[in-house]
């Protein structure tokens, strides 16, 4: 199983949110490339990155921080955040960008994903968000009606990578991961799929580690390796044994 730890980038920045709100950021580190290599040189083997200014904005706003982050590391890196168009995605891929992670696009132009997965084999992952059950789009500040098991059985077919599935009500206040909807997603779908959101200690590892979390991807972790509340030695070696 794979811990991916995130870099979320604000303003250029290091910075993790609470419950998806930009104005409740907290700044970790003002140099992602530093960071980047801090956690390539504790053993993670893969970089979530996220352009949260970009998720609102529909377009990429912090690219020099992304550029910054692939020339630090040799660890392949999955990007997510303004990313809707083909010509965006195919020169993310140049750059380096191991996998696109699609959101926004995939609800609102599911065709422009199946299109992305067709071209770029194994490189295109949706990223789904919910928030009370509900998908969210736009950077989590827009509401659909769809649930994250229908919109994942629209790309069932497409090719996708993987999905990381996101609960916006526990994202970056250490709840815990929402592992019942997370499992409940990934027996629903055939896609692999990636929990995100909460993951908040020690117990949480030791939750993944448990059998029935053996049919995930992974998980990604933010706030609580920055804070020190993870030992990355110590998780990466408990998770390496699924």
């Amino acid at each position: 199983m794979i811990l991916f730890p995130a870099i979320d980038l604000k303003d250029g920045a290091c910075v993790r949110l609470k419950l998806g709100e930009m104005a409740a950021a907290t700044v970790f580190n003002d140099d992602p490339a530093a960071q980047a290599k801090t956690f390539e040189q504790q053993g993670f083997r893969y970089l979530h990155i996220v352009d949260l200014n970009g998720a609102f904005a529909g377009r990429p706003v912090n690219a020099a921080a992304v550029e910054s982050i692939l020339k630090a590391v040799e660890l392949p890196c999955q990007l997510g955040g303004g990313i809707r168009d083909l010509t965006t995605i195919e020169m993310w891929l140049a750059k380096g960008i191991r996998r696109i992670i699609l959101g926004t696009v995939a609800v609102r132009n599911p065709d422009l994903v199946r299109e992305a997965c067709r071209r770029f084999p194994g490189r295109i992952v949706v990223g789904i968000d919910a928030k009370g059950g509900k998908v969210a789009t736009e950077g989590w500040a827009a509401a659909t009606e769809l649930t994250a098991t229908e919109l994942a059985h629209r790309f069932e077919d497409a090719g996708v990578a993987a999905i990381i599935f996101t609960d916006i009500d526990r994202d970056g206040i250490l709840a815990g991961l929402n592992l019942p909807s997370t499992l409940a997603l990934a027996k629903a779908t055939s896609i692999p799929v990636i929990a995100s959101g909460g993951l908040a200690s020690m117990a949480d590892i030791e939750a993944l580690a448990a059998p029935e979390c053996a049919i995930l991807e992974g998980a990604i972790s933010g706030r609580a390796l920055y804070d020190g509340r993870i030992d990355p030695a110590v998780a990466l070696a408990r998770l390496a044994r699924i």
